[in-house]
């Protein structure tokens, strides 16, 4: 039988993964503002070590997910309401993938290597080619783009769940919550 609520593994990736998103988008638009520096090539690092931390995490997360499930749906959730919810987390898991993988792949094609937490260099994603390092960056940025928008959907249906319909829908992921 499907529990109540999600577990502590489950909603620790959960609320995790969500700090990670949110810094990488504060970062990315910090470093924006800032003049070609050591600082601001010491950031994009960080932002890359963001990225690659959310995939690992990401794929942890599904791999829990499969193996331990989700609590059931709530009773008395209209159809529609059960199949957006649904699409929106299928997407939200494409795009914690793909938004990573996209910033990995720049990141080769441009020649600038992905060195995690400044200890592990991995491979590179692309072989090095300018033209599809531009391609790539504009890539990775609309679909971070749609990630902050797919993740505000998540939010609002989140809250709809709380302040409208007042079911258990956000407690059963806020921490402290039994």
């Amino acid at each position: 039988m499907a529990a109540e609520r999600y577990d502590g593994v489950q909603k620790s990736l959960h609320w995790l993964i969500a700090l990670l998103i949110l810094s990488a988008f504060g970062l990315i638009w910090y470093i924006g503002s800032l003049p070609l520096s050591p600082l601001k090539f010491k950031l994009y690092s960080y932002h890359k070590w963001i990225g690659i931390s959310v995939l690992i995490l990401f794929v942890a997360r599904l791999a829990w997910r499969l193996k331990h499930g989700t609590p059931h749906e709530l009773p008395g959730q209209p159809a529609w309401q059960t199949r957006l919810a649904a699409g929106v987390h299928h997407l939200l898991y494409l795009l914690m993938a793909l938004v990573p993988l996209l910033g990995w792949a720049m990141s080769s094609a441009k020649g600038f290597p992905v060195v995690l937490f400044g200890v592990v260099p991995l491979p590179d994603f692309v072989p090095k080619d300018e033209a599809l390092g531009h391609i790539l960056a504009e890539t990775h940025e609309v679909v971070a783009y749609t990630l902050l928008v797919v993740v505000g959907l998540h939010v609002a249906g989140a809250l709809k769940h709380h302040f409208i319909d007042r079911d258990i829908t956000l407690k059963r992921m806020l921490p402290g919550q039994h």
